[in-house]
């Protein structure tokens, strides 16, 4: 799909694990165009040992490894401001909207995602993810997951078979991929780092989630859905990465089918209208978010946000909204292994006449 505008995964058009509020566009744009961005993912990107010797001993053949992958790995002494960052996570941007300001709602309508190897990688093992003992629901002296011979480092070959795009997991297991961007994010207004509510030197990680978009690794946001951000930094500044092939909700591992894409997105500028978290809308759903710390307030936020969003778009009571929130709202562990738990709530747009 063309695009007006193209941005590649350049070292000089990446960053890795922050948000900064501060950076330069790498592109600016006006409301209503769009954007072909390339993305590299960490896996394979940000090891030690170079990226084509590191992947070699996992199967990829040299030719597999992206460019793009190789030149960022060999920029990372030049990075000061990148090292030390508690994310992962190599995003590619800023895109700058003209004209945004804090206060408005960007729209980003996903228009096309292609994966651009034909390999992922999933990391997996018995004290990773939820079995973590970082992970927030981890008490002292809790055993191990009991889940042994887990390898670290899982390559994933991808092809096409019966004209469908899929994961050869297994010779009997074949998933469909639904490629996504685990990543999505405007600056932010408080940047903070570690855990959510401490501030350090006004820098965002990239693990945790928050109003500003970010890691929220929701999967239903495939090609042909739409994402809303509000606006914090002027331009908004957006980034994406974290590419992912497909994955389960709750990302229960720590990551998905970690894979290198090629979106092309669409940016549109709503002027004055203020949302306090993100919104989603897919052809089927609306699509609202709770993220905390906690999974029980995940939950209430994720609620209280449907509510509010049934009031002000449907004209609904609070009470007949709340009523309708548990008759035929679905509340979804979206992902909860960044530091945060984010529930988020799938309002069938079948509800509504018209629709």
């Amino acid at each position: 799909m063309a695009a007006d505008h193209y941005l590649p995964a350049k070292p000089e058009n990446v960053v890795w694990g922050w948000l900064p509020t501060d950076a330069k566009p790498a592109v600016t744009v006006k409301s209503g165009e769009t954007v072909r961005i390339d993305t590299i993912n960490h896996q394979g990107a940000t090891q030690a040992e170079d990226p084509v010797t590191f992947l070699g001993k996992l199967g990829v053949k040299p030719e597999e490894v992206l460019q793009d992958a190789r030149d960022f790995w060999a920029s990372r002494s030049t990075r000061p401001r990148d090292q030390g960052r508690t994310g992962a996570h190599i995003l590619t941007g800023p895109v700058a909207v003209a004209g945004a300001e804090p206060g408005d709602m960007l729209e980003i309508q996903i228009l096309e995602l292609s994966t651009r190897v034909p390999w992922g990688i999933n990391t997996a093992s018995d004290r990773s993810g939820v079995f973590a003992t970082d992970y927030p629901g981890s008490k002292p002296g809790d055993p191990g997951s009991g889940v042994t011979g887990a390898n670290l480092s899982n390559l994933i070959r991808t092809a096409v078979v019966n004209g469908r795009e899929v994961a050869l997991f297994s010779d009997s297991i074949h998933i469909p991929l639904a490629p996504f961007m685990g990543t999505m994010a405007v600056a932010p207004r408080s940047p903070q780092v570690g855990q959510p509510g401490v501030t350090v030197a006004g820098i965002q990680s990239s693990k945790p989630p928050g109003p500003y978009g970010g890691n929220m690794d929701i999967k239903a946001l495939v090609a042909g859905t739409s994402l809303f951000l509000p606006v914090f930094q002027p331009g908004a500044l957006f980034y994406a990465g974290d590419s992912h092939g497909v994955q389960g909700d709750g990302e229960v591992s720590g990551n998905a089918l970690e894979q290198s894409l090629s979106g092309v997105f669409r940016f549109v500028l709503h002027k004055g209208m203020t949302i306090t978290a993100p919104r989603a809308e897919t052809p089927t759903h609306y699509i609202v978010m709770g993220i905390d710390q906690d999974l029980d307030r995940a939950m209430r936020m994720a609620v209280l946000e449907a509510v509010n969003f049934l009031v002000k778009e449907k004209g609904l009571t609070p009470a007949k909204a709340f009523s309708l929130c548990s008759l035929a709202v679905d509340f979804r562990v979206s992902e909860a292994v960044d530091d945060t738990q984010n529930v988020s709530g799938y309002i069938p747009k079948s509800l509504f006449a018209g629709n």
